[in-house]
């Protein structure tokens, strides 16, 4: 598959953790449920930046100016995104401020997918030949599956400039 039709499945599965965590929240599930449900969204969206950053966006830099700019928003808000989750990992699952952080983190992505689905997406398809992408998709679902378990994961933030320069 294609390395766009992947990440387009990631968001859907990232939308559907979100809503799911909406449903635990309304039927007031125990903190136990809410905290695995969270457990493998963070994971998800974690390996997911972890990924697109590895293989996506330098392909993304590889077409110009406007992949630096999307690039710079895009780890912008991949550094956002992560540190929500790792807020939420500082509090009990089910607290008041616990589904503050999920908002936040759920906010930060919902920005971050559309953006990315409008503008970085459709620059891959339009500039990088499909042979290209079905490659990157391959390397980029394995090393997705990898990280399954949540180990492995860079979940550190980063510079965007210095991103750009290492990778640009």
């Amino acid at each position: 598959m294609d390395i766009t039709e992947l990440i387009l499945v990631d968001h859907d599965r990232q939308r559907r953790g979100f809503a799911l965590s909406d449903e635990a929240q309304g039927a007031k599930a125990d903190n136990e449920t809410v905290q695995a449900i969270w457990d493998g969204l963070a994971v998800l969206l974690d390996a997911h930046a972890d990924a697109e950053e590895k293989f996506f966006y330098p392909r993304l830099l590889d077409l110009g100016k406007e992949g630096d700019d999307e690039t710079e928003d895009a780890i912008g808000d991949h550094n956002d995104i992560r540190d929500a989750v790792r807020a939420a990992g500082t509090h009990r699952a089910g607290s008041q401020v616990w589904w503050s952080c999920v908002a936040d983190a759920r906010t930060a992505n919902s920005d971050h997918m559309g953006e990315e689905e409008r503008g970085a997406l459709a620059d891959i398809r339009r500039g990088a030949p499909l042979a290209l992408r079905r490659q990157l998709g391959l390397e980029f679902a394995a090393y997705e599956a990898s990280r399954a378990g949540g180990q492995h994961i860079d979940r550190s933030d980063k510079d965007p400039d210095i991103y750009i320069e290492d990778h640009g």
